[in-house]
């Protein structure tokens, strides 16, 4: 099981870490990403480098919300729908 970063949080010490890394402008290697998530369309933010051989490796980091999802807070309450 991935660390937390508190107590009553689903965010893992590792995403908290990429997405300091996002808004800290120091990176210039995210992207949005045109994609399919469970056969539909949708966006994500990727990482994107290339291997040894040259080769772009892209790597899902977050998907945006969908009008499919359903979000909540931890007690069940509805965050509110996709604009």
């Amino acid at each position: 099981m991935a660390e937390t970063v508190g107590p009553q949080t689903n965010i893992t010490r590792q995403q908290s870490e990429t997405f300091n890394a996002m808004v800290s402008g120091k990176f210039d290697n995210f992207a949005l990403f045109s994609c399919f998530l469970d056969g539909k369309p949708a966006t994500a933010i990727v990482t994107v480098n290339k291997d040894d051989d040259g080769q772009f490796i892209i790597v899902p980091l977050y998907v945006a919300v969908t009008p499919d999802m359903v979000l909540t807070d931890h007690d069940g309450t509805p965050t509110g729908g996709v604009a």
